[in-house]
């Protein structure tokens, strides 16, 4: 549902690399490859992270829309390569190999490996896998940087931190008048991204004994955005409320299987006196006394801090496998095992972030317009509500 920006991603886990294009957003941008290799660094870090991070650097090469630094109002196309992709040329070749691949036929529950081959009529599961995989993620984190630096430029700023994993809370509200992007620099020193030292060590403990037992644990992410003006979204049209196009980007990112906004389902426990956010007037602006919506009223967001939680689940690829069927012999079996994270919650949050800046992106320039961002910023100056 994004309205003015559109961007693809191509590739697989183990393939040549991963390939992205943007393209809707305006000339002049400052663009670099180091503003990317940062935001990808935070992804690829966590405790309970696999092997695959120790083999992949991730960079994304700038291949095409940037001149001398700067966006030219052209599709901006990234190039991320797979460092591992050199153990698996036979594997995950384009081209037909004389010698026999060993198929993949054991589906993995909570995977998308079982309804991907009945989609496709597949007889391996490694073309459902491959592309299925989160390794795609690292491509929307590049591409999404871009966005963020768009919406720093205008003065918003989108930073995370993790609030659960497993069973252990971490109950520490956010600092007072922190910046998002403080907020990162402090979380970002955690291995699980929490703020308080004492979860910090449960939550690694948590991640630790179930890589012990073979198993995975999830758990959940807080996502917040400032600076944003009045009006981002509509009202007038359900495919244009901001919520919900927020909450089809987080959704549709592999293993995320919930999302609250502001107070979120804790609303259904209170009365409409304790949820509502109270208006007042500072004498130059209207403020809110509390804002349990979470920066977003009737579609639209109301200049307060954007905050969504979402909950991401235990990775479906298991060292101790659950039991499966073989898709050839119709065998009762143990599922497929793949090199996998115990705990990927911490990146998740990253990925998150991510996915907010291209709705929150899209939303400005579907609002304010432009076809430069000094066009983009002088239209925010003369009708842009704080």
């Amino acid at each position: 549902m994004l309205a003015k920006i559109k961007y693809l991603t191509a590739g697989e886990s183990h393939g040549k690399g991963l390939l992205g294009i943007i393209d809707g957003l305006p000339a002049g941008l400052d663009i670099s490859e180091e503003d990317i290799s940062q935001q990808l660094f935070r992804r690829q870090q966590g405790h309970g992270r696999g092997g695959r991070m120790k083999i992949e650097t991730d960079y994304a090469e700038i291949y095409s829309g940037v001149r001398h630094g700067k966006s030219i109002g052209s599709p901006i196309g990234l190039v991320l390569l797979n460092k591992d992709f050199e153990n698996w040329t036979q594997k995950m070749s384009t081209t037909p190999v004389s010698e026999d691949v060993k198929k993949v036929t054991l589906p993995r529950p909570g995977h998308a490996d079982l309804a991907g081959v009945q989609k496709f009529d597949f007889d391996d599961i490694r073309n459902v896998l491959e592309r299925s995989s989160a390794r795609e993620t690292a491509m929307r984190v590049a591409l999404g940087t871009i966005c963020r630096k768009l919406l720093k430029d205008t003065g918003i700023e989108v930073g995370s931190r993790v609030t659960q994993i497993y069973n252990v809370k971490d109950e520490t509200p956010i600092p007072e008048g922190i910046t998002p992007e403080a907020l990162n620099e402090i979380a970002d020193k955690s291995s699980v991204r929490c703020l308080d030292k004492n979860t910090e060590t449960e939550m690694i403990a948590a991640i630790d004994n179930a890589k012990a037992e073979g198993d995975s644990v999830g758990g959940i992410f807080e996502v917040i955005a400032t600076g944003l003006p009045y009006g981002l979204g509509s009202h007038t049209q359900w495919d244009q409320k901001l919520h919900a196009r927020i909450a089809e980007s987080i959704m549709s990112v592999n293993a995320f299987k919930g999302i609250e906004i502001g107070m979120g389902f804790d609303q259904a426990g209170k009365l409409g006196s304790e949820v509502h956010d109270e208006i007042g007037w500072d004498g130059e602006k209207y403020i809110r006394h509390s804002n349990n919506a979470g920066g977003i009223e009737g579609g639209m967001s109301n200049a307060q801090p954007i905050v969504i939680r979402a909950v991401m689940k235990p990775i479906p690829t298991l060292i101790k496998p659950l039991r499966s069927v073989d898709i050839q012999t119709k065998e009762d079996k143990l599922a497929h095992k793949e090199r996998t994270d115990s705990c990927s919650v911490p990146a998740a949050s990253i990925v998150a972030e991510s996915m907010l800046c291209f709705v929150l992106a899209d939303a400005m320039l579907e609002k304010f317009g432009g076809d430069t961002m000094e066009q983009l910023k002088a239209h925010i100056k003369v009708s842009g509500k704080y």
